[in-house]
Order: C-alpha cells, then sequence, then structure tokens
C-alpha cells in the first residue's frame, strides 16, 4: 500500500471529530445543551393537542320583522360579496333566519388572529353604505372566534339542597367569575345556564286601562325616574361641595312604588296597574347535574346546576391554570361557595394535557432506556454508555429547540421525540460501532483511531442524516387543518436529526475517547477468508459473513446470477403489488384518523321547531337514564335550550351557536382510562342505538358525538345539495336523508332542513289605524313587549355584577291565549287608548326555514357517521355515492362533485364533504410531500455518488417498505391511517440510510482493488450490524407507541416497514448494485 493508503487525509467528519475529542470545550457544551433541555421543560406550556390558529368570526345582523328569505335577499347577499372579498378568507357560510343573519367567515388555516381580525373589521365597518338607511337593519355585530375560545376547564356548580334554586347557584358562579379571572392567564370566564334576574313588571291590561296608562307610559316613566347626574359644586364657607342630582332605581320597592300619576287625589303607584317582582325571568334555558347510582352526584335523580367555563390566553400553560383554578375554588369554600353547593370538575383539559406529558415523558425514557439495553448487549457496557448520552443530549437540545419555535408539550410534539429516538440514536450508533470495530483491528491508540474511524462513516453519516431530513420536511408544507396539526413531527424530528449529527461528530469521540477502552487482546486483524483487507473481524463478524456468502453466492454466479437476480426482482415487485391490493380488497380499511379514548362524550338533540324546552328537557332526562345504566360514565351535564362548553370539534361545528327551546346537549364524563376497559369509543358505539331508540320515541335527532382525534369537520359523512330552486334543494334534502337511514352502518343522520312550524302574524289594519291616530310601531312594540318583554330601564345598585333589566311583560299564563295581548291599549291621536284587538287580526302563517348558503351559493346539508364492522366514513360515502349515481333523488338525476363545489346553480348537484375532503386534502398534500422528499434524497445522493444511475438503486428499497407497512396493518386489523402515511414517509429517509451505507462500503472495497462479488459480501457482513442495530432501534422507539389510538399507525408502519426492508435491503441492494457493476463492467463483475 502506498503512504496515502495508510495515512488518508482527513474529511469533515474526521477533523471535527479530531478537534472536539480532547478538546476542554466539548463537555461544557454538552453541560450547556443538558440545561437548555431541563428549562425548556419546565417552561414550555403543556397541552395536550397542538396550537392551531383557525381563526373565524360571526357577523350577526339584525333585521327585525323580516323573513329568511327577505333576510338572505336584502343582508346576505350584499355582505356576503363583500366578506368574500377579504384576502386569505377560505370560507364564507352565512345562515338567513326570520329577524336575523348570521355570517361565518373561515379564514385559512395559520392566518394570525389579530391582523385578519383587523381586515373583516375594516370590510364590514368601511362598507355600510351597502345598505340604505332606514331599512330597519340594525349594526352588525362581529363575534370572533378561535382555538382560544376553547374553555380549558369547567366548574359545574349543582345543589341537592331544596332550599337552594338556579337562581343562588348564578349568584355564587357570578362572583366566582370575578375571582378567577384573577387568575394569571385566564381569557374568559363565563357561566352558562345562570338563569337571568329581573325586576319583572307583570302588566295588567283592565288595570291600565282603568288609569288610562299604556305600556309605553310606564316605559317613559321608568326612564324618567331612573336618573341622576353629577349636578357640579356648590361653594359656601365651609367649603366645596359636590352637589348630585337624582337618584337611581336601586331595588324592586323603588320600581313597585313609582309614582306614575295622580287620580282622584291619590298617588297611582306601578304596583297598582302591574305586579311587581324581584326574580328569575321564565327560564330560556335548563342546566343540570346527574350522575349514576354509586357515583357522587344527586342523591336522587339530577340536580339545578350552573357550569364555569374558563378559558386560555393564548401562550399560557394550561395546567398551571386549571391547578391554580382548583386551588383558588378550594380556598372560597365556606366563604363565597356556601355549604349545600358543590363544585364538579367536569373539564380539565390541563390535567389531562398535564397526564400525557408525564405519560409521554415516561415512555420517552422507555424508548431511551431500550435502545441503551440494545447496544449494550451488541456492542457493550462503555459503548451503550456513550449512545445513551449522545440521545440524552440530543432530546434535551431538540426539546429546548422546539420551544424556541414555539411549540408547546403536547402529544403529537411528544410523539415526534419518541417515533424519532430511534433515528436520532442512528448517528451516534454508526459513529461509535465504527469506532468500536477499529479498535477491535488494533495498531492504533484510541486517539488515534477515532478521526479515522468517524471519517471512514462521516460522509454517510451525513448524506443519511440529510436523506431523512428530505423525508421529513416537506410534511411540514401540508395545508388544511392536519398541517398545523401534525407539523411537530416533522419538524422537531428534522431539528433532532441535525441536532444528533453535531453530537455524533462533536460529543460522541470526547465521550468515547474518555469512556471506551482498549479491548485486550485479540486486536489484530483476524483472518477470516475475506483476505488482508482486515474489514471483517470478530467472531460475529465471521459469522455474519459466512452467513451473506451462502445467501449471496448463488445470486453472484457468473452464468446463472443474472437469472436469480432477476426472479428475485420480480419477486420483489410482485410482493410490493400484493401488498398494495390488501387496501383495494378493504384487508386494510383507510381511514383519516382512529378515534382516541377520551373521557367524555357528547350527545346532542334536535327536536322539530315549535317544541317547547320542557320538551327538550324530557328527552334529555330519558337520556339520561340510559346513561345510567353505563357503568364507566362518572356523571354528566344536561343542558337545555342552550349549548355545553364547546371544544375544538364544538368550535368547528358553531354548536356554541346552539340555542333555542328545540336544542340541547348532554356532556358525559367517563372514568379515567385506567379504570375501564371499553375504550371511549366502543362506549359510544354501544350507547348510539340505545340513544337513537329514546330520540325515535320523542321525535327528535339524537347524535353521539366524540371528541375527533385530529381536524373536526362539520360531521364525517357530509352532503351538499346545491341548485338553482332553495324549495326543491329542501325535498332532495329530505329524500337523500331517507337514503342515508336506509344505507347500512350510517347512522346519526341530520339535515338542515327544519320541519314546518306554526306561526301568527298580527296584520295591522292600516287604515283604522291612520284612522284613529296610532303609529304601527307602537303597536309592534306594544305586542313585543307583552310577549317577549321591553326592557324599559336597568336597575342599578351598587353591588350587583351584571344590571338587573325592569322588564315589561304579560305574566306567562295569559301569553298562552291572544286574548290577553290583544286587551293591552296603545294611545290614539286624541290621547284615547285603543286596544290592540281593534287594530290587529291574527292570521294562520308558515314558519320560513333557515336558509344556508356556502361560498355565495344556496346550499342545504344531510349528515351522516359510520358507524359499521368498517367503521370509515369514507366506505359509507363512497356506497351512497353509488347509490346517487343509479338512481334519481326526489325525480332528480343529480351531478356528483367530489374536490370543489359547483361553479353555479344551473343545475341541482351534489358536493361530498366531511371527513372525505380533509381526507383528500392531507393525502395529497402527503403525496406531494412524499414525492418532493424523493426528488430531494435523489438530489441529495446524486450530489455525494455524482452519479445519475447509483442513487436509483439506493432509493430501490424504498417501495419495498409496503410489503411490511400493509400487511402489518392487516395482521393487526389496524386501519391505515395519515399517521401511517407519515411513518411510510419517515421510512423511505431511514431505508435510504441503509443503503447509503452498503453502497459507500462496496465503493470504498472497490477503491481497495477487492472484487466486486466479494466487496458486495463483505459490506453485507461488516454494514449488517450497524444497520440492524439503527433498524432495531428505531423499532425499539416505535414500540412504545403502538398502544396509542392515534400514533399506533405510525408505529405499525414503523416496526413492520423497517423489519421487512431491512432485512431485504441487506440482500436486494447489494445484488442491485451488483448488477449494475456487472452491465458496466462485466470483466470485473466475474467473480
Amino acid at each position: 500500500m502506498t503512504a496515502r493508503d495508510t495515512t488518508p487525509r482527513l474529511g469533515i467528519s474526521g477533523r471535527i471529530a479530531a478537534t472536539f475529542q480532547a478538546n476542554p470545550l466539548t463537555p461544557i457544551l454538552a453541560l450547556l445543551g443538558l440545561l437548555l433541555g431541563v428549562v425548556a421543560v419546565m417552561i414550555t406550556p403543556r397541552e395536550e393537542e397542538p396550537q392551531i390558529d383557525v381563526t373565524m368570526a360571526n357577523v350577526v345582523v339584525p333585521f327585525p320583522g323580516a323573513d329568511a328569505r327577505q333576510v338572505e335577499q336584502m343582508v346576505t347577499y350584499p355582505l356576503e360579496q363583500k366578506l368574500s372579498e377579504i384576502e386569505q378568507v377560505k370560507h364564507v357560510y352565512s345562515i338567513s333566519r326570520p329577524g336575523m343573519a348570521v355570517l361565518t367567515v373561515e379564514f385559512e388555516v395559520g392566518v394570525k388572529r389579530q391582523p385578519a381580525l383587523v381586515r373583516l373589521y375594516d370590510k364590514v365597518f368601511s362598507n355600510q353604505d351597502w345598505m340604505p338607511p332606514n331599512l330597519g337593519v340594525g349594526q352588525p355585530i362581529v363575534k370572533p372566534k378561535g382555538i382560544d375560545d376553547v374553555p380549558v376547564m369547567a366548574l359545574t356548580l349543582w345543589t341537592d339542597d331544596p332550599e337552594r334554586g338556579a337562581q343562588d347557584l348564578a349568584e355564587v358562579a357570578h362572583t366566582l367569575e370575578t375571582e378567577l379571572k384573577r387568575i394569571s392567564g385566564t381569557r374568559d370566564v363565563f357561566a352558562i345556564g345562570a338563569p337571568e334576574r329581573a325586576v319583572m313588571v307583570e302588566l295588567d291590561a283592565a288595570r291600565l286601562a282603568s288609569h288610562g296608562l299604556t305600556v309605553h307610559d310606564l316605559a317613559g316613566a321608568l326612564q324618567a325616574a331612573n336618573l341622576a347626574r353629577q349636578a357640579g359644586e356648590r361653594v359656601g364657607g365651609d367649603g366645596v361641595a359636590q352637589v348630585t342630582s337624582g337618584q337611581f332605581l336601586a331595588d324592586r320597592d323603588d320600581v313597585a312604588n313609582l309614582v306614575l300619576g295622580v287620580a282622584g287625589g291619590q298617588p297611582v303607584r306601578l304596583e297598582d296597574v302591574a305586579m311587581v317582582r324581584d326574580a328569575a325571568d321564565t327560564p330560556s334555558s335548563y342546566v343540570w347535574h346527574g350522575a349514576p347510582a354509586g357515583r357522587d352526584g344527586p342523591a336522587s335523580g339530577v340536580a339545578p346546576a350552573v357550569t364555569l367555563a374558563i378559558a386560555k390566553k393564548p401562550g399560557s400553560n394550561a395546567s398551571d391554570i386549571t391547578r391554580a383554578a382548583l386551588q383558588r375554588i378550594d380556598a372560597l369554600r365556606g366563604q363565597v361557595i356556601p355549604e349545600g353547593v358543590h363544585v364538579e370538575v367536569t373539564r380539565d383539559y390541563g390535567l389531562t394535557a398535564s397526564d400525557k406529558a408525564k405519560t409521554l415523558i415516561q415512555k420517552l425514557f422507555f424508548a431511551t432506556g431500550s435502545v441503551v439495553l440494545l447496544v449494550l448487549f451488541a456492542l457493550g457496557r462503555r459503548e451503550a454508555v456513550v449512545i445513551g448520552s449522545a440521545v440524552v443530549l440530543t432530546l434535551a437540545v431538540t426539546l429546548f429547540a422546539s420551544w424556541a419555535m414555539g411549540f408547546t408539550l403536547n402529544r403529537v410534539s411528544l410523539f415526534a421525540l419518541i417515533f424519532a429516538i430511534g433515528i436520532l440514536v442512528d448517528d451516534a450508533i454508526v459513529v461509535v460501532e465504527n469506532i468500536h470495530r477499529h479498535m477491535a483491528r488494533g495498531g492504533k491508540s484510541l486517539r488515534e483511531a477515532i478521526p479515522p474511524a468517524v471519517d471512514e462513516v462521516g460522509g454517510p453519516t451525513i448524506l443519511a442524516t440529510f436523506t431523512v431530513i428530505a423525508a421529513l420536511m416537506p410534511m411540514a408544507f401540508v395545508t388544511g387543518l392536519m398541517g398545523p396539526y401534525m407539523r411537530p413531527i416533522p419538524i422537531n424530528a428534522s431539528v433532532g436529526m441535525l441536532l444528533s449529527l453535531l453530537i455524533a461528530l462533536i460529543v460522541t469521540p470526547w465521550l468515547s475517547l474518555k469512556l471506551l477502552k482498549r479491548h485486550a487482546g485479540g486486536h489484530a486483524a483476524h483472518d477470516d477468508g475475506t483476505g488482508d483487507s482486515g474489514h471483517v473481524e470478530g467472531t460475529m463478524a465471521a459469522r455474519l459473513h459466512r452467513v451473506f456468502e451462502r445467501v449471496m453466492t448463488p445470486f453472484l454466479h457468473p452464468e446463472r446470477g443474472a437469472r436469480r437476480r432477476y426472479a428475485l426482482f420480480a419477486s420483489m415487485a410482485g410482493l410490493v403489488l400484493l401488498a398494495a391490493s390488501l387496501a383495494v380488497f378493504q384487508l386494510v380499511v383507510l381511514k383519516m384518523l382512529p378515534f382516541d379514548n377520551k373521557s367524555e362524550l357528547q350527545v346532542v338533540v334536535d327536536l322539530p321547531e315549535g317544541r317547547t324546552l320542557e320538551d327538550t328537557n324530557a328527552l334529555l332526562t330519558d337520556l339520561a337514564a340510559v346513561l345510567d345504566r353505563t357503568p364507566e360514565v362518572r356523571d354528566y351535564q344536561g343542558y337545555a335550550g342552550t349549548a355545553a362548553p364547546i371544544n375544538f370539534n364544538g368550535l368547528v361545528r358553531q354548536y356554541d351557536l346552539r340555542a333555542g327551546a328545540n336544542v340541547g346537549d348532554l356532556q358525559v364524563n367517563l372514568v379515567d382510562r385506567r379504570e375501564r376497559s371499553r375504550k371511549s369509543h366502543d362506549i359510544a358505539v354501544a350507547l348510539r342505538p340505545q340513544m337513537a331508540d329514546v330520540g325515535r320515541r320523542h321525535d327528535a335527532s339524537v347524535k353521539v358525538v366524540e371528541v375527533p382525534p385530529g381536524p373536526p369537520v362539520l360531521s364525517p359523512i357530509v352532503a351538499e345539495i346545491y341548485g338553482p330552486d332553495y324549495e326543491r334543494q329542501r325535498r332532495i334534502g329530505l329524500a337523500l336523508e331517507q337514503r342515508f337511514l336506509a344505507t347500512e352502518g350510517i347512522v346519526d343522520v341530520d339535515t338542515t332542513v327544519e320541519a314546518d312550524a306554526t306561526r301568527e302574524v298580527l296584520a295591522i289594519d292600516r287604515v283604522r289605524a291612520a284612522r284613529l291616530g296610532v303609529a304601527q310601531s307602537a303597536v309592534a312594540e306594544t305586542i313585543a313587549a307583552g310577549l317577549s318583554g321591553m326592557d324599559a330601564t336597568w336597575v342599578i345598585d351598587g353591588s350587583s355584577k351584571y344590571p338587573r333589566p325592569i322588564r315589561l311583560r304579560l305574566p306567562a299564563a295569559e301569553q298562552a291565549t291572544l286574548d290577553g295581548l290583544l286587551g293591552l291599549r296603545v294611545r290614539g291621536g286624541d290621547g284615547q287608548l285603543v286596544p290592540l284587538s281593534e287594530l290587529v287580526q291574527a292570521q294562520p302563517a308558515r314558519w320560513d326555514g333557515a336558509i344556508h348558503h356556502k361560498d355565495l351559493l344556496p346550499v342545504v346539508y344531510v349528515m351522516g357517521d359510520e358507524s359499521g364492522t368498517v367503521d370509515s366514513p369514507l366506505y359509507g360515502m363512497f356506497d351512497l355515492v353509488g347509490q346517487v349515481a343509479d338512481n334519481a333523488i326526489d325525480g332528480q338525476r343529480l351531478s356528483q362533485f367530489f374536490i370543489r363545489q359547483p361553479p353555479d346553480t344551473a343545475g341541482f348537484g351534489i358536493k361530498w364533504d366531511g371527513e372525505w375532503q380533509i381526507t383528500y386534502e392531507t393525502f395529497r398534500d402527503m403525496g406531494i410531500a412524499y414525492a418532493a422528499g424523493m426528488v430531494l434524497i435523489y438530489l441529495l445522493v446524486v450530489a455525494y455518488f455524482r452519479n445519475y444511475i447509483v442513487p436509483l438503486v439506493i432509493m430501490a428499497p424504498i417501495p419495498l417498505t409496503v410489503i411490511g407497512v400493509m400487511p402489518g396493518h392487516a395482521l393487526l386489523g389496524m386501519q391505515f391511517t395519515a399517521t401511517s402515511m407519515i411513518g411510510m414517509i419517515a421510512l423511505a429517509g431511514i431505508i435510504v440510510r441503509n443503503s447509503i451505507l452498503l453502497v459507500d462500503f462496496i465503493n470504498h472495497e472497490l477503491a481497495r482493488g477487492r472484487a466486486p462479488a466479494q466487496a458486495v459480501i463483505d459490506a453485507c457482513a461488516v454494514r449488517a450490524q450497524p444497520i440492524a442495530l439503527t433498524a432495531l432501534a428505531a423499532m425499539a422507539g416505535a414500540f412504545f407507541i403502538l398502544d396509542d389510538p392515534i400514533f399506533n399507525g405510525l408505529a405499525i408502519s414503523l416496526i413492520f416497514g423497517i423489519l421487512v426492508s431491512t432485512v431485504l435491503t441487506l440482500v436486494v441492494i447489494p445484488l442491485l448494485y451488483y448488477a449494475l457493476i456487472a452491465r458496466r463492467h462485466p470483466e470485473e463483475a466475474t467473480p
């Protein structure tokens, strides 16, 4: 050999190792990295799910008296056109109802809240000239919505004390709002179900008439009397005195004793013409708390309740806030919270986030420990310490980098680290294993052996690291809700890979020099038939050499080898196709994400329009009886006429807008998952038919809603019906709803078509009103006051957090018929009182259902879910697609759209949405990311090997991962999900690393003069151990996420994909490369 061969010039990897292996700065850098990791764990906010910028806003525009069609034409259409002009708006939805339009602006995911809202406010309030003055349309109200509006905590106050009721609980809740708002990091604290307290002035039409008074007279007198002013200063001999004139109405007695006039020399007070009482208004909602027998809850049945919801500010630590809230509640017992009032924690996302973080950090340690044990058995105790130290240091600095990039400690970011354990350790394993091998060869001191050992694998290790990054990083650019949800995985793993490479080149040589001992004896090259190269040393290496020699020799035969190689390659291609066909034949089911094992469920109920609040409450009570028979239920809360505290799913579905006598929710809290054998999804599946039976008895729609494992949608299966005639769209919607109901496996079917409801129009005789000098506005306002109430003014007592209205209204008993209402009087032009019965006439009419729009097109929604044996909405949807294609719906053939809505309303058509849309977008973007990763890997390998064909050989095992991934899912009976796809993308980079190590070693051997066949066998034998170690390390890390309902797809892809592709790579890649050499240089390929 020449001198240049024996003392090769070191590359960048060897020079870095030589610089830092004995540098006193190295341990300081390592210690600093560990400290940064500890600080990151302490200061990084903990949340259960990643923070996603989902900026939405509702623009509410009142138009009193207008029907739905008038609202649509005069308010909705003009405002939709303006809102659609705003930059980065994804969708504009609207609902036109009688008297009101609600428009929802949904911005693109990732758009920052403040700039988006500034653009929205500017567009709304700079274009108010679109509405003619005096039309009667009210001022638009903009209500922003975002992820931070989702409460992280819910505290339900309830009592079974018969002396206390909902009003008493409301007073406690309002006091607690102030106390809890003092906690740092809280954003919004509000009560749900607190009845409104008011000074009720119950009108008596006869007594009002006897004193010559009208509703407007009472309102004017109350407003005039409820006035105080700072009159000024009076300067006298005793100094300056501040003068205040007038006084406010401070309580019920002030209101009742208000003098309205004088009759017969006696004052006429308000209580002389109306019943005045300070009490809760007629309830518009009921909230109650219950629990199955044997659980902590009301002794019998359910108890009245009020729920306090607590949201947090962006960037705040949910676990800190909820912990502080509980401490504050404990401190206020006996002071603000009286005896007999119970406080039940019905949501604590801070606790679940902290528990999840602790569990995942434990798994992180277990995964690290498993990798260290693996190295311990394979290489030795000191090598295991070196690699274990490198992994811990890598995790520490990666956690700090994650915090610096703005990520929180959540399930996805921590799963990213657990998943990355196996690949973060690769660089250290390859470096330490090669140092170990060079030590075994002997002839050099450890200080002399480390730089060339690192340099030998440094080039391919750097290349392999960047190929993994190239495979992962394109996933960071996935669009839609799924993009930011999964973004911590590619970013954290890629940053971790880069840091692990630096640590492997800087810290690992230093640790190796300090900890690895020269082996006594056996250092000389061991001749095992490989010639004098000395590249295959030791008993294990000799055994591997013999194994690969037996396996590879038939394929390297000068005459029959080529035919055998082609047969092998063809069989591999056949296996790939066979594995991929498992999805086609539904042996592997495709689904966006599987359901997680949560501790909560929600039951959403809708009764037909026109049903009373008592009807809704009765339905919820019957549904609660089903929950009482379910052993996993801890407690539940009923919300009749209002919505339960929303979660992320409720935010996207706009559950917070659910209000009215015919709607309700049941919030179901399950016992901890460690205390039950059934998962929450299994419980939901079991409850669904029982709940549906109860719903049918009440003629109601009942849906069991689970917390989605990822980005939520309106419903798992959504059919959007478009067309030129909205009434026909409604009929088609009802007909399609029947198709949904008749399709096996589809449950929770609902539609936005509202049932007909009773409507009475009190038509005013304008001619008679004009003759009597009565303004139509006075008649309309009096009618509204009698039924809905008129808030004339407010009680100002200085002790209530919320002002109490002084509300004029007929007693509830007199509202049931028109007689009491029409007995009210208005004042005519001559001052005489005119009964309403002489001015109006009741006419029956049809109540207009709501009109929905999406992106300026009228739409009717039909929704459902899949709960069959397949349990994937995609299959139920495509079953319906076939039915719509083969049959006319309501006598109409419908065009079907899958990616975008119809461009216009020229014909009737269906746009399929729901989970299908997000699945299509996610897998489309992931497919693009996968392709981009392949291109980047190819370019990197081309740049390294300076060849266009060799990279194709190196990338050949990527398709082989399918042979492991798909059968692995089928074997375990698991669905192929988005996380499974992430695993496949990561596999591309991991498997290419193995190919690079093999091909690079073959090239080294060829450069040393070895025959191609022998070089191939040597490469397999020498690189088998580091390849197997890195593969086992990645599989060990994935094993610890195998039990997670969401990320087990990722684990299955990694475990089975690595297992199969690694074994095949050790055979297929060397043979492919040998075939390439044989084709180019047949004389060199002859053994």
